[in-house]
């Protein structure tokens, strides 16, 4: 009897135990599909993200090389103008010179000779104004040099360096001023430093700029931080953000770049180097547009 009893029990269990367990085998299959999905739209995010980034990278490098370039390409062609107007004046200085030997000029030689000295002038003009307008450029870079030092005032050159070189104005800031170690959290004194920077951009309001976030080659590992290209962007944004909610700069003005560790300034082999590549760049976009169209409307 008791074994008919236990037989009873045994059967009762495993009946229970097959209806139970495919339930819980679909709800586990249906938590499995949703988490790769989830998964599989995360990493399209991704590479949509770091695509939008290399765009924009590309972007601001091509605008600045092609505004290089332009520049180079005005220069030289002052030098050329120069070499034309010297050759001109020795030119009609030899014709002058064989007319004074003539007895008789007619009206429409002399008319002539009127002509050519009057383009000369205007050419003489034109490379007066290009050279002043490349020199006003260059003072003003200078001028704004000149009031972010005395905005920033006497910081130690290791921790902010501003600097122009082939004509845009750079303001490198060390990760040591603006973040804790690993961190893109900017700290209160660096709030500081980026509102001084803040009203000397407010009072130009024609200028543009990019920010751009710098790192080491270390590999970084600390939890929600992906790598050294995450870390740059993320600290590029944070600066723009500072100074855009706190200080009220027109977003439109600005661009967040992180270049990560592929555009060092220093040798990443030592600390030394390595701490001076961890910086955050603010560039200041040269806006040659309207200067190339009001000297084309002076030739």
């Amino acid at each position: 009897m008791k074994a008919k009893v236990y037989l009873l029990i045994a059967i009762t269990s495993l009946a229970m135990f097959s209806c139970v367990s495919p339930k819980k085998l679909e709800a586990e299959k249906a938590k499995y599909t949703e988490l790769s999905g989830n998964y599989l739209a995360l990493q399209a995010k991704y590479r949509d993200l770091q695509d939008e980034l290399k765009r924009c990278e590309a972007d601001s490098k091509s605008k600045i090389n092609d505004l290089s370039n332009r520049k180079s390409l005005l220069e030289e062609q002052v030098a050329d103008l120069k070499k034309q107007i010297d050759y001109l004046k020795q030119n009609n200085n030899t014709v002058l010179n064989q007319l004074k030997d003539l007895s008789v000029v007619t009206g429409a030689q002399a008319e002539s000779i009127k002509k050519s000295l009057e383009n000369i002038g205007a050419k003489d003009m034109y490379i007066q104004d290009l050279q002043g307008s490349i020199a006003r450029k260059d003072s003003l870079n200078m001028a704004l040099v000149m009031n972010l030092k005395g905005a920033i005032g006497n910081l130690d050159d290791k921790d902010i360096n501003i600097k122009v070189e082939k004509g845009v104005v750079y303001v490198d800031i060390s990760d040591k001023l603006l973040f804790k170690s690993g961190s893109y959290e900017v700290t209160d004194r660096a709030k500081e430093v980026l509102g001084k920077v803040a009203k000397v951009l407010n009072a130009q309001p024609d200028i543009e700029f990019q920010v751009e976030g710098h790192t080491d080659s270390v590999p970084i590992k600390i939890p929600g931080i992906q790598d050294n290209w995450d870390l740059s962007v993320k600290r590029a944004t944070s600066v723009v953000r500072i100074l855009q909610d706190t200080y009220g700069l027109d977003p439109k003005r600005m661009t967040a770049a992180g270049r990560s560790q592929y555009l060092p300034v220093a040798d990443n082999s030592t600390p030394e180097g390595r701490a001076a590549n961890r910086r955050t760049r603010i560039v200041i976009l040269p806006q040659l547009d309207q200067f190339f169209k009001l000297l084309e409307t002076k030739k």
